[in-house]
């Protein structure tokens, strides 16, 4: 049980999520949204909650990045965040490095356009990655484009 007061009360806050065990190390997630995700340990029935900590950083950046290239009318095709993460050797075995490098495909794409969308997501928009920094994460970024 944590120490910690809460600033507010859990009733009051606008998020409301849940998660419910299922069997062994197997839960499902209810995200505020409604909808679920399936969460397990063993990685049998669904990924991990460390995996989907990974994860979520991909997909929050990647929504980032996919956004600003759209509105700088770039014709992307294709942008896959390949996820690499180092974890400490002790308990509690949180992430201590993560590297995001995005893969852009598309018809003349512009390198500069695509290197102004990582650095945005990473130094402004992308609210997973300034959590993590924030907790002692040391997350990068690298980026390249493939012609479509």
């Amino acid at each position: 049980m944590s120490n910690d007061t809460p600033r507010l009360d859990p009733k009051s806050m606008p998020l409301q999520g849940d998660v419910t065990w299922k069997e062994e190390k197997h839960f499902i997630g209810t995200a505020p949204s409604g909808k679920t995700v399936d969460i397990d340990a063993n990685k049998v029935a669904g990924a991990s909650p460390m995996e989907l900590v990974l994860l979520g950083l991909g997909g929050c950046a990647s929504y980032d990045v996919v956004g600003i290239l759209q509105k700088g009318r770039q014709d992307i095709q294709d942008v896959r965040c390949e996820l690499s993460a180092v974890r400490a050797d002790t308990v509690p075995a949180v992430y201590t490095d993560i590297h995001l490098h995005f893969v852009v495909t598309g018809n003349d794409v512009k390198e500069k356009q695509v290197e102004k969308a990582v650095a945005l997501s990473a130094d402004k928009y992308c609210s997973a990655s300034k959590m993590l920094a924030d907790g002692g994460v040391h997350v990068t970024h690298s980026f390249e484009v493939v012609a479509g």
